[in-house]
């Protein structure tokens, strides 16, 4: 277990409200919630953040997700309970999370394309940065998430 090393909304809240309102954006953006909370919660599988994990597992129940998409997410690929869609999404969320690994390949942005509109794969793409960068605040600044 770690320890927390600062409140970054306390430490610089100028910058912490410029991240919430760029959370906004994505919040009301018009892609589906429970598809921004699966991509939420697979960047945050792969970056290791409890935190995020945590809160987005707990707003996916909220909404209705079920336990078992949430279980079976990081194997996702060999699951049927994810649609197409979905499955783009988190290809892309993969993709772009793991960029020096990846160089967000031509067959996921195609994948991706053929499930979204231009608008949406902007949009979809700035939801992937924008839980990629509260990862990176958490995690840098290891956040605590509740004990319950």
């Amino acid at each position: 277990m770690s320890t927390a090393r600062l409140n970054a909304y306390t430490a610089s809240p100028k910058a912490m409200k410029a991240m919430i309102a760029l959370n906004d954006f994505v919040e009301n953006c018009g892609l589906e919630h429970s598809l921004l909370e699966l991509v939420k919660m697979r960047a945050s599988q792969i970056n290791g953040c409890a935190y995020c994990l945590h809160m987005h597992s707990t707003d996916a129940r909220k909404q209705g997700e079920s336990e078992m998409r949430l279980y079976l997410l990081d194997a996702w690929r060999e699951s049927s309970l994810y649609s197409e869609r979905e499955r783009a999404a988190l290809a892309w969320t993969e993709a772009l999370t793991r960029l020096s690994e990846t160089r967000a390949p031509d067959a996921d942005y195609a994948e991706m394309a053929r499930h979204f509109s231009e608008e949406e794969q902007v949009n979809l793409t700035v939801a992937i940065n924008m839980i990629n960068s509260w990862n990176r605040i958490a995690v840098g600044f290891r956040s605590q998430h509740p004990k319950h």
